[in-house]
């Protein structure tokens, strides 16, 4: 048989698969149109599965059943896209979320740690001068003052260049129901403090957040007599250098911190990395998003965890919307052994069409779905 006619076969099928393919696509559009008539979900795993089953049965040997397998997951999970889209366009309510101008003049901002914390530099930085800021003792202080209305913001570290995410504001963010509007990043540029008129060759303890001793470790690797401590903030640190009036003492903090507390800096640019950088993020209690929000940030947990490409069939929502996906990352759910919290990033405005499909289709076949915010991005 000659290549050139089997390829012109090939083509043939094609064209049929084509027909065929939005032949089944005018009358899925038909079926979603019913289903928003009366109510029901787009998604029917059970149906799916029994005629994924079916379909299985009519191969012709265990490869191509296979391949069937694959082909019908794959053309089910393009038919639902589309059906979400219409159910998009029926049911235009942005989640519950409502755009806002971003004013915050005058309000009241939370944040962890004390005066020249890296989180009050993030919050300075974030609202300037015009609003009254606070400091509270741990990262879940600042999630119940936002959640309990005692503050109208929160400002928290979510990841750092050197070290990655802050796994405890990531469990932070499932447990309460506050919300991201903004983020702001802050160059982190670690330096050793002690009392003016110490010398390096004094020190015995060094204190700082556990970040910031992991983010100088080539630094305190070459210190291995230095006893490491780890209080719950560099600027706590630097404080009780201060308040102690040790000269075997130091601190790991920001130069800024130094200014405030009246410590010298010892050695400046400690940082294992010259780029150092801790992105914060802002919270709010109230669902709110600004007219030019262009990130948005989800957490879920997959129904069926140990099924084969049960990630991939969730995240299709941001592929087959021609969405970017910037972030992934996984949690472990406390006390559910080998079961995990994802958390992702992607580009978008909740005010827009193909971000409402994805979250919509999302939200039907995942579980504990969470829009976690939709804010400005910081490069």
């Amino acid at each position: 048989m000659d290549l050139g006619v089997l390829r012109d076969q090939i083509d043939d099928i094609d064209k049929q698969i084509i027909r065929l393919f939005e032949e089944r696509m005018d009358v899925a559009e038909q079926v979603a149109r019913y289903k928003i008539g009366c109510g029901k979900p787009v998604y029917d795993p059970v149906r799916e599965r029994s005629k994924i089953e079916r379909a299985k049965d009519m191969a012709t040997s265990s490869f191509n059943a296979r391949g069937v397998e694959t082909l019908f997951n794959q053309l089910m999970a393009i038919s639902r896209v589309r059906q979400y889209e219409l159910v998009a366009e029926a049911h235009q309510d942005n989640f519950g979320f409502e755009e806002c101008n971003g004013d915050h003049a005058g309000a009241k901002v939370a944040f962890q740690g004390v005066e020249g914390a890296y989180g009050h530099q993030a919050t300075l930085g974030y609202f300037g001068k015009d609003v009254d800021c606070y400091h509270v003792k741990t990262f879940e202080d600042v999630m119940k003052e936002v959640h309990e209305g005692r503050a109208d913001y929160g400002v928290l570290p979510v990841e750092n260049s050197s070290t990655g995410i802050i796994t405890d504001v990531y469990d932070l963010m499932h447990l309460y129901d506050n919300y991201i509007v903004g983020e702001y990043v802050v160059k982190v540029e670690h330096a050793l403090l002690g009392l003016p008129g110490t010398e390096i060759d004094q020190i015995k303890t060094v204190y700082s957040h556990p970040q910031g001793l992991l983010q100088c470790s080539s630094f305190l690797d070459e210190k291995p007599e230095w006893e490491q401590v780890s209080l719950q903030n560099t600027a706590v640190s630097a404080q009780k250098v201060l308040v102690e009036q040790d000269r075997t003492q130091a601190a790991i903090a920001s130069p800024a911190a130094a200014a405030i507390y009246s410590l010298s800096v010892l050695k400046e640019k400690i940082s294992d990395n010259d780029n150092n950088s801790t992105r914060f993020i802002i919270i709010r209690h109230k669902k709110e998003y600004v007219k030019g929000a262009d990130g948005i940030s989800i957490s879920f947990e997959l129904a069926n965890a140990h099924e084969t490409g049960s990630l991939y069939h969730a995240l299709g929502f941001i592929i087959y919307n021609s969405l970017n996906m910037t972030k992934i990352e996984s949690r472990p759910i406390q006390g559910d052994k080998w079961r995990y919290r994802f958390f992702i990033d992607f580009d978008g405005n909740i005010g827009e069409a193909p971000v409402q499909d994805a979250l919509r289709g999302m939200a039907q076949e995942t579980i504990n779905f969470k829009i976690l915010g939709n804010y400005i991005q910081v490069e």
